[in-house]
């Protein structure tokens, strides 16, 4: 499978959200001026700003390789494994605090 480039992602994320932005004029004009229609219009005029604002991508950037991804287990960790941690951020007390 061939990699897209920047440009050519960036392409399709517009293609598909001209494709958007058409369906929910549809939904528009079959639905009314309803608050969910509203909404996914809001939506779909925030994802082409953020697509706008996107900018370039960073110089030196690269695409991490493709091959098996690491597979964490759904066991739960060991309790052991958290003797003697503090819960920063839970309540613990602050050691630090005068």
């Amino acid at each position: 499978m061939n990699a897209m480039s920047a440009a050519q992602s960036r392409q399709a994320v517009a293609a598909a959200l001209t494709t958007l932005e058409s369906a929910v004029a549809g939904l528009r004009r079959t639905h009314g001026d309803t608050l969910g229609v509203r909404r996914l219009t809001s939506d779909v005029a925030r994802l082409r700003d953020d697509l706008d604002e996107l900018g370039d991508p960073s110089p030196g950037r690269t695409i991490p390789p493709d091959g098996p991804l690491e597979t964490v287990p759904d066991t739960p960790y060991d309790p052991d494994m958290w003797v003697g941690a503090e819960d920063e951020g839970l309540g613990a007390p602050d050691r630090h605090a005068p």
